[in-house]
């Protein structure tokens, strides 16, 4: 059997998703992949520390810094190409890779994404912004979604879902919390483990 998938997780803020990984890859409940680099597009960023904690390789790529998105998306594949990085996950990753990125990881990047798609997705929703949109229709029920990435934003093939009460009285950070533990750090963990099995038995 060959080596370990090794995975990239994107990430730009807090890294409680990163976390949710590294948790499981612990808990050795991603048998066939490890988490080998972390990128985050956000200096200062507290994902940094926990890439630090768990003692996983970290780098900041900025725009800025390379000199646009061209610039930013070449230093990221020489870090992927380096680290024989064969799945990336975006966690909280607040910047839109393009056509050609994307295309050249066709079903090895992954989103996890707050709300049941197709519902409050796309551009623009991120952040407290799908739970927001959830409470303002009245919906009962939301929860998250992890999906395969390509060139339509949030509107890759459906890997896993699952639904989250919305009670009365949330607020948007109320239900995005619940979010995050009842679903997003749940089945993400779950479709990662479940594609690197796949990807070591070479489907």
């Amino acid at each position: 059997m060959r080596d370990k998938v090794k995975i990239a997780v994107f990430v730009s803020g807090g890294g409680t998703n990163l976390q949710a990984l590294i948790d499981a890859e612990r808990a050795r409940k991603i048998g066939d992949g490890e988490i080998a680099l972390v990128i985050c597009n956000r200096t200062g960023a507290y994902a940094l520390e926990r890439a630090a904690q768990a003692g996983i390789d970290a780098e900041v790529v900025t725009r800025k810094a390379c000199g646009g998105q061209e610039g930013f998306e070449a230093r990221i594949l020489e870090l992927l190409e380096e680290k024989g990085i064969e799945l990336i996950v975006l966690a909280g990753f607040l910047n839109i890779l393009s056509n050609d990125f994307v295309s050249r990881y066709d079903h090895r990047i992954v989103n996890v994404h707050p709300s049941l798609i197709p519902a409050f997705c796309g551009d623009g929703f991120y952040g407290l912004k799908p739970h927001e949109a959830a409470l303002e229709r009245g919906v009962k029920v939301t929860g998250a979604t992890v999906h395969f990435v390509n060139e339509i934003a949030d509107g890759g093939e459906i890997i896993a879902q699952k639904a989250v009460e919305v009670q009365d009285g949330d607020t948007p950070e109320v239900l995005q919390r619940r979010v995050m533990e009842q679903a997003e750090w749940v089945i993400l963990p779950e479709s990662v483990a479940k594609l690197c099995s796949r990807i070591r038995a070479g489907e």
